[in-house]
């Protein structure tokens, strides 16, 4: 199969997650809508449901999510909410609601309020000491109760079995994410920033065995190919989620490559492995524990600016000229932590762009003409 067929295919699913959730359901499965992130996916896998990602709509407009929350709150969870009150997530069996940022908090309960009596709503608090013995044992604690609830969804126990096997598909889904991170910024030439961004949006709306099988297909296909003679320029991404067509098709027209990414809604969540052996339950607590130099996660070492200095090295050992950070309008923890960002950058010399951007952005003119600036400083 093409490079071109296999990148039609990711984009097809990217485009239009609700036909894979009615797809699912004319096969008889049950599909459980999350919220971001680093909830527990596997626990739904190995319940024989399929975990369904929620990131918001570059398409919908905020109108009945209004009546719910404030609209100070980041556009990522009001359509979210927005997509459930509207009828287009209707085919949902359930819905978990992680709390891993300030506005994912309160935003929890609206979503039960909204969904009483018609979604099961699961609360899911991570830890924030996730590294200490209690910090494990509480985030067991609220992992298992996700998997109770599961399992009143499904009818059916989730056994350890199930669960080790779940891991195994998902750590093998993380390899080939990293795989295809590292090969996109090797071919810039017939990996746009488009289809970059179709390939890891998929993941999302996919079962990941099925997705993985066409990921390892397209990076054997890849790692085929010649070295890459890119004239353009290179840059990394940073931020929550940069998935808008339009916007990434800016970087396409002005030959700006994507070469790597510190991106949630892409890499970031692939970088941590589970153990696929011993208690399951308490690997998928030591993976969350083992994730470090995310904005939303607490570091116990933050005097040290360790993830500015993550960012530094990444930008550097991917052989970018630059790092484009995409700040998420109305997301404090992303500006309360750019200063440090930005010293980090300023000192290891690398130049940088901030553009502020949410899901209810229609006209990318002066994004646009940023972005242009910013090439032709690099």
């Amino acid at each position: 199969m093409s490079i071109e067929v296999l990148l039609n295919q990711f984009k097809e699913a990217s485009d239009h997650p609700y036909r894979r959730i009615k797809a699912y359901k004319e096969q008889g499965k049950k599909v459980i809508g999350v919220l971001p992130y680093y909830a527990p996916e596997e626990l739904v896998y190995a319940a024989g449901m399929v975990p369904m990602g929620i990131w918001g709509s570059n398409s919908k407009t905020i109108a009945q999510a209004k009546e719910y929350c404030a609209t100070f709150y980041c556009t990522i969870a009001q359509l979210a909410l927005e997509m459930l009150l509207d009828g287009t997530l209707d085919d949902l069996d359930g819905l978990i609601t992680p709390t891993i940022c300030d506005t994912l908090r309160p935003m929890s309960q609206n979503f039960r309020v909204a969904m009483e009596g018609k979604l099961p709503c699961i609360f899911l608090a991570h830890p924030q000491h996730r590294k200490p013995a209690f910090g494990l044992q509480f985030c067991v604690d609220q992992y298992t109760h996700v998997k109770n609830e599961l399992e009143k969804i499904s009818g059916a126990p989730i056994t350890d079995e199930a669960l080790r096997n779940a891991i195994k598909v998902y750590n093998r889904s993380r390899a080939a994410r990293r795989e295809f991170a590292k090969l996109a910024g090797q071919h810039p030439d017939v990996i746009s920033a488009v289809n970059r961004s179709a390939v890891f949006r998929s993941s999302w709306f996919m079962l990941k065995d099925e997705h993985t099988d066409l990921l390892e297909r397209l990076n054997a296909e890849l790692s085929k190919l010649p070295a890459s003679n890119w004239k353009g320029k290179k840059v990394v991404t940073s931020g929550i989620i940069c998935d808008n067509p339009k916007l990434l098709q800016i970087f396409d027209d002005n030959k700006i490559a994507i070469v790597a990414d510190d991106v949630a809604h892409e890499s970031r969540p692939c970088l941590v492995d589970a153990a696929e052996s011993g208690d399951p339950m308490m690997a998928l607590a030591q993976q969350f524990a083992d994730q470090d130099y995310d904005v939303l996660l607490y570091d116990e070492h933050s005097n040290q600016n360790r993830r500015g200095e993550f960012v530094v090295k990444l930008v550097k050992d991917s052989g970018a000229q630059g790092l484009v950070l995409f700040m998420q309008q109305f997301c404090d923890p992303e500006e309360m932590e750019y200063p440090y960002l930005k010293k980090a950058l300023d000192g290891a010399g690398i130049p940088h762009i901030k553009l502020g951007v949410d899901q209810q952005m229609r006209d990318f003119g002066q994004a646009s003409t940023a972005i242009q600036a910013f090439a032709d400083v690099l």
